[in-house]
């Protein structure tokens, strides 16, 4: 395949891997059985819940970020999978189902993670036992491993070994070697038979996982037009009854399979069956509608279940901006790591675009919308896949006054949600100073005269204020660059793109075209606390780590009885100066943070002990430069942490303490951090870019 070949199938795998657990979602168990979705809901052809946007799943965080060692250290191993999650994953919310250290799998391997046990040992059955061992963990975020390793099944099942063995052992890994096969094996076989054949193959003989996919192959052979029989066997001999703990794997490997067989390779299909089975709903559609998906390749009959999705991925890391993922973007990211993982060579701009500091969205996948939106007007709506290499934006039959606007979400609030089971935290993607190109023009009227004008505008997410950037002007005939500056501000931008507005009585039907959406350079970010609300367990705009952190009396107030970190910015930021008035009001480490990738890679800047230092932690402490420092009890104190290439520096009050040099970190967020128990408040915070 051509990198462009190979995005698109990728691309087609995350849709349906998204689309199966956005199906599967409202009807997980305890209360939804088989029985009870049948009774209620009768044939599912459709989602059952409707989202204004829907939040992160577990299922979904995985493989966006478990698939991270690739890039953060060129390699997976089981001890780098390991520092993976630690780096990514926030200490007892977000990410995983944090159902209690024993019970839940991947809660029990992060805690031995913590404690300084090393992979395999953190998932092995030997430290947690069969049960806990081999619950469905291992499997339901393995996909990504077929995504990077297309039509390399071998080369895939084992790397979703290495990968689950930080949380799972024994049957669960052959559940994570028959997911990655067959994900990878979809990239290049005939049907969806041969798909499960080849992954089969990746499955050790004599397993309880070899049994039960032999079991449904047989049955469905016999029975070929008849899944709720097949589904009967199952609950007869491979039910919950006989393999326990929260969510066994075993009968759900059963659910997958029945569902690719059933499905017969149809991607919208295989999502339904999977979800009317029961048991592990969103886990289960989610893998077969991923395999399914790169199989079938995108079909304009999958627009019910992709429509809603609208291109938007939400994950709860720590990586508050790479958080709010655009599939196509993230499509193309994995194929990077596709050429890279084979051998091939990647299209220069691609691997830039990997780590670039803002979006560029060029709409060259069949139907794709970027999250793009419009509002404002029921007779203004997106329309993906009209145009090639372009989004539509239909304009139907406006007159008088009627108005619209037309944008990209760059930063959520928690009140966006209706639900946030996995509590994601976001931070902006873009920021004040960042340029904006939007490429766009207007087609001849297809009713009525060419009488509409557009204007380019921003909204804040906090008072919901518009601010139009520029004058209204006649829509460009052909493709023409719009550039403009995101403005200062103390807000957060929560919209970027056009206003739109009829200018006479007569009915016009017409479309606007945008062929390009590129945000890019480097960003200043002022926040004033007083603005901010408590979203989320935190501050807006901010993600965490341990601790409490609060609003109180127009300061941010963090405390804690062990350490804890608060991080906004961008995770690809490079050169930055990040400042911050702070009150120490207990303890000892009170520091500001720069190139953050997580929770154990960033350097910090501020006094520890009464001393002032500048620190490099990367999953261990490096002080790289000291001084004595006396600070009078609660004085307020403006702390400044500079990262310009190689080149630290630390001033406090505007005086520069110290300096040094490490090139460890090259990019990440910035942020607030408290070493040891203690207290600080923080009255301003401020991150400008170079």
């Amino acid at each position: 395949m051509t990198p462009d070949q190979l995005r698109e199938k990728i691309y087609a795998g995350i849709i349906g891997k998204a689309a199966g657990v956005r199906l599967g979602a409202p009807v997980e168990p305890t209360a939804w059985d088989h029985d009870r979705i049948r009774d209620t809901y009768g044939e599912l052809t459709g989602y059952v819940r409707d989202y204004r946007n829907f939040a992160a799943d577990d299922d979904t965080n995985g493989p966006f970020y478990f698939v991270r060692p690739l890039w953060d250290e060129g390699e997976l191993t089981p001890e780098s999978a390991g520092r993976n999650w630690l780096n990514y994953i926030a200490d007892g919310h977000g990410m995983l189902w944090w159902g209690g250290f024993g019970i839940s799998t991947e809660q029990t391997a992060y805690e031995h993670l913590q404690a300084g046990i090393v992979p395999p040992e953190t998932g092995s059955i030997e430290r947690n036992g069969i049960i806990s061992a081999e619950q469905i963990g291992g499997q339901i975020f393995s996909d990504c491993w077929g995504w990077v390793n297309p039509g390399a099944p071998a080369k895939a099942a084992k790397m979703a070994k290495i990968a689950a063995s930080v949380s799972h052992d024994g049957e669960a890994l052959e559940g994570a070697a028959y997911v990655a096969a067959a994900t990878a094996a979809a990239f290049d076989q005939a049907d969806i038979h041969d798909v499960h054949n080849v992954a089969r193959s990746y499955v050790n003989d004599g397993t309880a996982y070899a049994r039960v996919l032999d079991a449904v192959t047989a049955w469905h052979k016999e029975h070929p037009d008849d899944w709720r029989s097949c589904f009967a066997m199952l609950e007869r001999d491979f039910g919950y009854d006989k393999w326990t703990g929260v969510c066994h794997v075993i009968p759900n490997a059963g659910v997958v399979c029945l569902g690719l067989l059933y499905g017969q390779g149809d991607m919208p299909r295989t999502i339904e069956i999977t979800t009317m089975c029961g048991w592990d709903t969103d886990c289960n559609a989610g893998n077969a509608g991923s395999i399914a998906g790169i199989l079938q390749g995108i079909q304009k009959d999958w627009d019910k279940y992709r429509r809603p999705i609208n291109d938007i991925l939400i994950t709860s890391a720590v990586t508050g901006a790479m958080n709010i993922v655009d599939m196509p973007s993230f499509a193309r990211d994995l194929t990077v790591l596709a050429l890279r993982q084979s051998g091939h060579s990647v299209p220069k701009n691609w691997n830039d675009l990997a780590y670039l500091r803002g979006i560029d969205f060029d709409f060259s996948l069949p139907g794709a919308s970027h999250g793009i939106r419009a509002e404002g007007s029921h007779r203004l709506r997106t329309m993906p896949g009209l145009s090639a290499n372009a989004l539509s934006i239909q304009i139907d039959r406006w007159a008088g006054t009627d108005k619209g606007r037309v944008f990209w979400k760059p930063f959520y609030r928690e009140s966006d949600f209706d639900d946030n089971r996995y509590r994601p935290m976001l931070s902006p993607v873009t920021a004040s100073g960042q340029s904006v190109t939007l490429t766009l023009r207007g087609s001849q009227p297809i009713e009525g005269p060419r009488s509409i004008k557009f204007v380019p505008y921003i909204r804040r997410a906090m008072s919901g204020l518009e601010e139009e950037l520029g004058i209204w002007a006649e829509l460009p005939d052909d493709w023409q660059d719009i550039n403009f500056t995101l403005p200062e501000g103390d807000e957060a931008i929560d919209e970027i793109g056009i206003k739109l507005c009829q200018q006479g009585d007569t009915r016009t039907l017409m479309y606007v075209e945008l062929q390009r959406l590129r945000i890019e350079g480097t960003g200043h970010t002022i926040i004033d606390p007083a603005i901010e609300a408590e979203e989320w367990g935190s501050i807006s705009r901010f993600t965490f780590n341990r601790g409490k952190w609060s609003l109180k009396d127009g300061c941010i107030i963090g405390e804690t009885d062990s350490d804890a970190d608060l991080w906004t910015g961008h995770h690809f930021a490079t050169d930055q100066s990040v400042s911050a008035q702070i009150t120490p009001i207990s303890g000892s480490h009170h520091l500001v943070v720069a190139r953050a990738s997580g929770t154990s890679r960033y350097y910090a800047g501020g006094i520890v002990d009464g001393q002032a230092v500048i620190i490099a932690e990367d999953f261990g402490t490096t002080y790289l430069a000291k001084a004595d420092f006396d600070a009078a009890p609660d004085a307020s104190l403006t702390l400044s942490l500079s990262a310009i290439d190689d080149a630290l520096s630390l001033s406090i009050n505007g005086k520069t303490i110290l300096n040094a040099t490490d090139q460890r970190h090259q990019r990440g967020m910035a942020g607030l951090r408290i070493g040891a128990a203690g207290k600080m408040s923080c009255r301003r915070f401020e991150i400008m870019e170079s």
